[in-house]
C-alpha cells in the first residue's frame, strides 16, 4: 500500500517572509507618519505662542508709549517670565523714512507741477518727524538654535509740533 502524503497545514517559509515584510513596511509607515505629525504639532504650538506673545507685547509697547514724545521712546528687551521660559523679546526703534515720491510726478512731456512737488516734500518732512518705526522681535530657543519672529509697528506722535510754514 502506498503512503499518501497529506498537504501541510502550516505556512511555508516564503509566505512567512512576505507577511513579515508587509508588517515591517506598515510599521515603518506608521512610525514615519507619527513623527511627522508630532513635528507639525510642535511647530504649530510654537507659532501659536509666538503670535500671542507678539500681539501682547505690541499692545503693551503701544500703550506704554502713548502720549510720549518720539525721542522718549526707548529700546528695551526682556523675557516672558516662568510661563514661557524659552521665549524672549526685544524692541528696537529707528526713524521712519518716507520714500521720496517726486520722481513719480515728473512728467517729461508736460513738465512738473512745482506746487504738488512742494506739498509732497512738506508731507514727507512732516511724516518723518511725527512717526517712528518700532520692531518687536520674539526669540524662541528650540533645541540648539534660536529662531526669531518679528513684527513692525509705527508709533505716531500726534502732539508733535509741526511747522507748516515755508512753502505751503
Amino acid at each position: 500500500m502506498k503512503k499518501k502524503y497529506l498537504p501541510a497545514k502550516g505556512f511555508t517559509l516564503i509566505e512567512t517572509l512576505i507577511a513579515l515584510v508587509i508588517t515591517v513596511g506598515a510599521a515603518l509607515l506608521l512610525a514615519n507618519a507619527w513623527s511627522g505629525n508630532f513635528l507639525r504639532i510642535r511647530k504649530s504650538v510654537i507659532y501659536d505662542n509666538v503670535a500671542l506673545l507678539l500681539e501682547r507685547k505690541a499692545v503693551e509697547i503701544e500703550t506704554k508709549n502713548r502720549g510720549k514724545k518720539l525721542t522718549e521712546i526707548a529700546e528695551e528687551e526682556g523675557n516672558f517670565g516662568d510661563d514661557y521660559p524659552q521665549y524672549r523679546w526685544k524692541f528696537s526703534v529707528q526713524p521712519f523714512e518716507m520714500p521720496d515720491l517726486t520722481p513719480l510726478l515728473i512728467n517729461k512731456s508736460s513738465g512738473t507741477d512745482e506746487m504738488l512737488i512742494t506739498m509732497l516734500s512738506k508731507l514727507r518732512e512732516i511724516t518723518n518727524k511725527a512717526i517712528v518705526e518700532g520692531s518687536i522681535t520674539v526669540y524662541v530657543k528650540s533645541g540648539q538654535k534660536e529662531i526669531s519672529f518679528s513684527v513692525t509697528t509705527y508709533l505716531v506722535d500726534y502732539d508733535s509740533d509741526i511747522n507748516l510754514t515755508g512753502g505751503i
